[in-house]
């Protein structure tokens, strides 16, 4: 569904990625893990159109309508209601509003429609974030660090939603410095780690693999090992 060949970065002198190649598979949660500045969200913003490589090629099966997007950086309209908020992209892909409020009970936000977005929690916003994308049902997702600052319910509710995005036949990419989320979320996963891919495969296999002691692994170590990132380069990251 996703291909990235030999992919090549630089803003200025600075090269960000270095022939990062990798593929994900149609009805799969693909997780890209690294720490804060590694490059993952530069990826997805080459994948999406945002921003052109200096080198290699990319595809994706599915045309821009057919694809959804939840950023960092949401883009809410602030001082309308969530229901507003979803109504604006409904107008832009020619649907109904009663897929707005759909949108908005499949992430438990139905109670809040008339809510400003200013008066939202962050959680509250990164759901609504996630409804704009999901609301045109699209074939492939692409998520950056979606449960980045969320508490653990909050992050569990999103991940049941991602699954079941999976599971109703949509292709997830995601962006996550969170070990123990890609471990039990994501069906595979790739470590960037200063602009290169160290490693792909299957999560509990790779710390299976980086983990000498067979014992239940200290996911943080594992991370650190298999990227070769240092220590002080994780600080306020969320590697469980």
């Amino acid at each position: 569904m996703i291909k990235m060949n030999n992919i090549v970065k630089r803003f200025g002198t600075q090269t960000v990625l270095t022939d990062v190649s990798l593929e994900v598979n149609e009805h799969e949660i693909f997780g890209l893990l690294g720490p804060s500045g590694a490059g993952k969200t530069t990826i997805i913003n080459i994948l999406t159109g945002k921003l052109d490589a200096d080198g290699g090629s990319h595809e994706i099966g599915a045309t821009p309508f057919e694809t959804g997007l939840m950023l960092d950086e949401d883009g809410l309209f602030v001082r309308l209601s969530c229901f507003d908020n979803l109504n604006v992209f409904a107008d832009i892909y020619g649907m109904p509003h009663e897929k707005s409020m759909q949108a908005l009970r499949d992430v438990g936000l139905e109670k809040a429609a008339k809510k400003p977005v200013n008066d939202l929690s962050k959680g509250m916003r990164q759901r609504l974030a996630l409804a704009r994308a999901i609301l045109h049902k699209p074939k492939v997702l692409f998520l950056d660090e979606p449960t980045s600052g969320l508490d653990p319910l909050t992050a569990r509710g999103i991940h049941r939603l991602i699954v079941g995005l999976r599971d109703n036949g949509a292709t997830v990419f995601l962006t996550t410095h969170n070990m123990e989320e890609a471990v039990k979320l994501c069906d595979r996963v790739a470590l960037l780690n200063k602009g290169v891919l160290v490693e792909q495969g299957v999560p509990m296999e790779l710390c299976e693999r980086h983990n000498a002691i067979k014992t239940v692994p200290d996911l943080e170590a594992v991370f650190i090992k298999m990227t070769g990132t240092d220590e002080s380069e994780l600080e306020g990251a969320e590697v469980l």
